[in-house]
């Protein structure tokens, strides 16, 4: 079984910054960390692709995670109906079939 290295995102965005800056070009980066061109490249795209949160308001930042945060309550609240759910037709079920619990 193959152990994966693990690289931390400051890791990951000084080598992308590196790269887009021309600090060091791409094939230089790969070869110096031993990284898969294809995994730079993915680790680039994501960068770009987030980007523009880094300018977002702290008051956007803040409604989204309030949303996030509502959100998981709803789930945990359907989680736990469906589990009472769950019990009570497996009790409905035995009833009806004469083996009460």
């Amino acid at each position: 079984m193959r152990n994966y290295r693990r690289f931390t995102p400051e890791f990951k965005a000084r080598l992308v910054l590196d790269v887009l800056t021309g600090v060091q070009s791409q094939a230089e980066a790969c070869r110096k960390h031993s990284l898969s061109p294809t995994l730079l490249a993915a680790w680039k795209a994501a960068f770009l692709e987030r980007a523009h949160t880094v300018f977002q308001s702290d008051e956007t930042r803040s409604a989204e995670q309030a949303r996030i945060a509502a959100l998981e309550r709803v789930l945990g609240r359907l989680t736990l109906e469906n589990e009472v759910l769950k019990k009570a037709s497996t009790r409905l079920a035995s009833t009806s079939t004469g083996n009460e619990i």
